[in-house]
This record gives C-alpha cells, sequence and structure tokens, in this order.
C-alpha cells in the first residue's frame, strides 16, 4: 500500500469553508500527487489546514462527486486516476460557477449603477464632469488605436460613483471593479465592443452634463445590459 502523502497546505481563513478545503487539495492533487497515492486522515487534514473535520468530510466529498478521489476501505481517501470524464465535468462546473459569479455582478451592477448615474447628473460639479471628458477622451484615443482602454473603462463607472457624492459606493464600486477585471478585459477583446463601450459611455455622459437624472439612470441600464451581453458571449 502507498505511503500517507502529508503535502504543506495553508490555513483556511475564508467563508465556505468547505469550497475552500477542496480548491487545496485539488490543487496538491493535480501537482503533486499521483494516482494510488493516499490523503492524509481527516484529522490530519483538519490540523493542516486550521479547520472542522465536518468542512474536511464536506470538501472530499466534493472532490470524490468531480472523480479526483474515492473513499478506500481500510485504505482511507485515495487520489483516483483522473478521466477524461473527470476533467469535462471539472471544466464544466468551472465555466458554469464563472457564469453564475458574473451574472450576479452584472446583475447587482444593474441595481447600484443607473440611481448612481441619476445621482450623479443632479450632483456633478463642473470639475467632476470635465474629468470624466476626460477620461472618454483618452478612452476614444486609445480604442482609435487599437487598445482595449481598460483602465479607462473602469475609471468612468468609478469616476460616476465619485460624482453621486455618496462615499460608501465609492468602497463598493472598488470590489466590483477588481472582480470585473479579468472579464472586463476579456469582453473588450470582443470585435466592437471597444467602441460600444464608448458610444455607452458617451451617452451617460452626454446626460449627466444636461442634469437629467432619469435619462442618466436609462442610459447607464442599457450599457450594462449591452455590456452583459458582450460578457456572456465570450464566458
Amino acid at each position: 500500500m502507498q505511503a500517507s502523502v502529508k503535502p504543506e497546505f495553508e490555513a483556511i481563513r475564508k467563508q465556505r469553508v468547505h469550497e475552500e478545503v477542496a480548491k487545496q487539495i485539488e490543487q496538491v492533487i493535480l501537482k503533486k500527487l499521483s494516482p494510488g497515492d493516499k490523503l492524509p486522515a481527516e484529522r490530519e487534514l483538519a490540523e493542516m489546514l486550521g479547520v472542522s473535520r465536518s468542512s474536511i468530510r464536506d470538501a472530499l466529498r466534493r472532490l470524490e462527486m468531480v472523480g479526483l478521489v474515492e473513499p478506500r476501505q481500510g485504505a482511507g481517501t485515495v487520489v483516483r486516476e483522473i478521466s477524461h470524464e473527470a476533467l469535462v465535468g471539472q471544466m464544466t462546473n468551472a465555466i458554469a460557477h464563472k457564469r453564475q459569479m458574473v451574472g450576479d455582478l452584472l446583475d447587482f451592477r444593474k441595481m447600484l449603477e443607473p440611481p448612481m448615474a441619476a445621482r450623479a447628473a443632479e450632483n456633478a460639479t463642473g470639475e467632476e464632469i470635465a474629468r470624466m471628458e476626460d477620461i472618454l477622451r483618452r478612452q476614444d484615443h486609445k480604442v482609435r488605436g487599437g487598445e482595449l482602454a481598460v483602465e479607462e473603462d473602469s475609471e468612468f463607472h468609478y469616476c460616476i460613483a465619485r460624482a453621486s457624492g455618496n462615499s460608501v459606493v465609492l468602497k463598493v464600486m472598488d470590489v466590483v471593479m477588481d472582480l470585473l477585471r479579468e472579464t472586463r478585459s476579456r469582453s473588450l477583446q470582443s470585435a466592437g465592443r471597444p467602441q460600444k463601450s464608448l458610444a455607452g459611455h458617451r451617452k451617460v455622459l452626454s446626460e449627466i452634463k444636461r442634469h437629467d437624472g432619469a435619462a442618466a439612470e436609462v442610459a447607464m441600464r442599457q450599457h450594462i445590459r449591452d455590456v452583459e451581453l458582450m460578457v456572456f458571449d465570450k464566458l
């Protein structure tokens, strides 16, 4: 029988603990272990990872479901030969999870940003509007040069958040923009997406300059819908 393998793990400190446990064990399996290798006992894994044994059990069940490990009578949990089906299943699950997360983030943006644009239209100062115009000039210059203008895309939305006059919204937008950074970069590579993004920004800014809150809200909602279509086309 194969000797028990005792790799090093990092302490788990996030919520949805069993998912993080499963992720770490999966990485060790894929990078360091071979079919037939035995994982440490539940108690040892719990100590290594700094989590409860119930979290370990949930994580191992998750890994068993995707075909990475199997329990063997008298041997504990053993690494399985990774089949083509298991790899396809993992990829499918990862894609589905990513689509769900991005979908939730975009749905949240639809709840947050249209009213935020309306507030910006009502509250924006001349200086803030001038800053938005400068951002769009830079975005236009990059788009014409064939660049993605990812930074300007994020900066424009953040500037609207600042103009809305709510400091909590700024912190929320920081988190949202961070989570969407990779997706934004990928979606901006779609044909016509940089130009469409710029056109959406211009429409929103036009309504903010007119100080028309209702129209700014409609323009932002349409812009995010357009983004949503582009993003899911790339996932």
